[in-house]
């Protein structure tokens, strides 16, 4: 029985080692490269190609500090600059770590509290602004980091905007228009203003 069992034994082992290798051998290949090789190769070929969108899109000052991305939105609320939508970065200004959308629907009192607050300081900036407040200055996009607002919202504070500056309301609307991104091949979409750009450019108009 001894030498049978040793025997059983022995046959098993050559058995296990021959499934055992070849699996850690592709293990060991799939991890070399979709954990190193294709990651690495991903990233030369982003910075060599497109390093600023690889980069983040960063946007950078004439003093070579970084003050935002193109790509997230961040809070904007002093009287003289152009908001942007709810943005869900919070205290840090162009930070996409809290990316994602509320799931709050149209009758939840949370976003409806959230709404009228954003209505009632857009009206306390601007109170002889009697116009239609624009949807896209009073929610948050899908993901809460819309960098974008339509050109719609963008006209809507130009009176606030002109007041405060000093600047002719003309002169701001055209700055809207130059800032203003074109549909896609002039059909697809409508016209949206990155907020960041619009006031970026805000600041050396004046």
């Amino acid at each position: 029985m001894n030498t049978l069992a040793q025997t059983q034994n022995a046959s098993k082992t050559p058995a296990r080692a021959t499934i055992l290798r070849p699996a850690l051998s592709v293990l060991a290949t799939l991890t070399l490269i979709t954990g190193l090789a294709y990651p690495l190769a991903t990233t030369v070929v982003a910075q060599l190609t497109m390093p600023n969108q690889a980069n983040g899109s960063l946007v950078v000052d004439e003093n070579g500090k970084v003050v935002g991305s193109a790509l997230i939105g961040q809070q904007f609320d002093k009287p003289g600059e152009f908001w942007g939508r709810l943005s869900a970065t919070g205290n840090k200004p162009y930070d996409g770590v809290n990316s994602g959308g509320s799931n709050l629907g149209p009758s939840n009192p949370a976003l409806i509290k959230a709404v009228s607050a954003r209505i009632d300081a857009l009206k306390k900036a601007d109170p002889g602004n009697t116009r239609p407040i624009p949807v896209d200055l009073v929610t948050a996009s899908g993901s809460g980091l819309d960098p974008d607002i339509s050109r719609a919202a963008a006209y809507y504070q130009i009176p606030r905007v002109a007041r405060v500056h000093g600047i002719g309301e003309a002169q701001l609307k055209a700055l809207v228009d130059r800032t203003a991104s074109r549909p896609l091949f002039g059909y697809f979409g409508e016209a949206k203003v990155n907020v960041l750009a619009l006031n970026r450019a805000l600041t050396k108009l004046h």
